[in-house]
């Protein structure tokens, strides 16, 4: 059974007092080999707002259109990206920065033109992440991607949703565990209960009826992905201390997938 762990880290979670990249750190120690797929969305509001340039979500994916693109390479794939890097090299982890465009890491096509340069995962090539994860290094990845047309890339950058970059990354990697940690507990049923694990059928349905909406869907869907390629899919409340690490151990208070 492999050992490898994605853990998708939201720009919400992250802070002076998160211990997510903490660990990260001590997974590795532990003999485990972590991926970290990130976002960064309320950095990217900021900077788009610093630029006066619009923000607007449909179904809790980010309008992008080309001056938009813009800010969200460059934070993400830029200053979160590398932030997070130091921060892990900090803690004594060893860590290489990447986005889903480099070594054709993730693939994409246009999800919707009312969308702008928002992507839709086509495919996702592990070797390069599996090469690093050989060389004692933790990737780090941004949620960007390269347009595909047929078997050639394009030069144009796709925004990918960091849940669903991470779904696609663990599935190709056949990942053991696929973790969101977010900044809520879980999902919710109708009754706004919490549910501590849904099965495919369950989770499409709450998808459906509404009950999951906005952003919480890439994040139910991500799982799903996750689940068919035979990961432990589990969304957790990443505010909590030693949210991953717990969830690693089995001791979290989330919401599987299978």
């Amino acid at each position: 059974m492999t050992d490898i762990v994605v853990a998708k880290i939201g720009g919400s979670t992250l802070g002076s007092h998160d211990t997510a990249l903490a660990d990260v750190v001590e997974l590795q120690r532990r003999g485990l080999r972590p991926v970290v797929v990130h976002g960064g969305g309320a950095l990217i509001s900021e900077w788009l707002a610093r630029h006066n340039v619009p923000t607007r979500f449909e179904g809790g994916l980010r309008v992008t259109d080309a001056a938009s693109l813009e800010v969200v390479v460059a934070v993400l794939a830029g200053l979160v990206n590398k932030q997070i890097v130091a921060a892990l090299s900090a803690l004594g982890g060893r860590a290489m920065g990447l986005s889903g465009a480099d070594g054709g890491i993730l693939r994409a096509r246009t999800l919707d033109k009312k969308l702008g340069f928002v992507g839709e995962i086509t495919g996702a090539d592990p070797r390069q992440l599996l090469a690093f994860l050989e060389g004692g290094l933790i990737p780090v990845i941004a949620p960007i991607a390269l347009e595909w047309r047929g078997e050639k890339p394009t030069a144009q950058l796709l925004n990918i949703n960091a849940d669903t970059a991470a779904g696609a990354i663990a599935a190709a990697l056949e990942a053991r565990w696929l973790v969101l940690l977010t900044d809520v507990p879980g999902v919710r049923t109708t009754d706004g209960e919490m549910v501590s694990k849904l099965d495919a059928t369950d989770a499409v349905g709450l998808i459906e009826s509404g009950v999951v909406r906005g952003g919480m869907i890439p994040k139910v869907r991500s799982c799903l992905a996750g689940a068919e390629a035979g990961c432990e899919s589990v969304i957790v409340d990443g505010r909590e201390e030693h949210a991953l690490l717990r969830t690693i151990e089995g001791q979290f208070k989330g919401t599987t997938i299978a």
